[in-house]
């Protein structure tokens, strides 16, 4: 039985390493926007076009998750997970992203990104 634990015990160490090494990878960035206030509408379209696709057809798109402030519609937040830099990279020359930047590029007043760590790495997004 000792042997047994032993086993599952060196399984679950590689398992971890494995997801930390995935995970270690990743390109995760926030970018913070504020959108003319005209052209919220027409910058929301756009967005939601640009990430719809890029979930959907790219698979080293893990997440793209945007917000609007309550309070403050015009203020949207975008929460950006690659598998690799080599992932971030292919969706910025693809065509839907191309045509969400060049399409917002009015409609964009402010534009912060922020590279960020995960705090809890493995955790999966739904």
């Amino acid at each position: 039985m000792n042997y047994l634990k032993f086993f599952v015990s060196v399984a679950l160490i590689q398992l971890t390493f494995q997801l930390n090494a995935q995970t270690s990878q990743q390109v995760v960035r926030v970018a913070k926007l504020v959108i003319d206030s005209t052209q919220v509408e027409a910058y929301r379209q756009l967005l939601k076009e640009g990430i719809e696709t890029s979930v959907k057809v790219e698979p080293g798109v893990v997440t793209l998750y945007a917000v609007s402030e309550k309070n403050r519609p015009t203020h949207f937040t975008i929460l950006e997970i690659y598998a690799s830099q080599a992932a971030y990279e292919a969706h910025l020359k693809t065509p839907h992203f191309l045509k969400y930047k060049n399409g917002t590029l009015g409609m964009v007043k402010s534009l912060e990104l922020v590279d960020s760590t995960p705090l809890v790495p493995t955790m999966k997004i739904k």
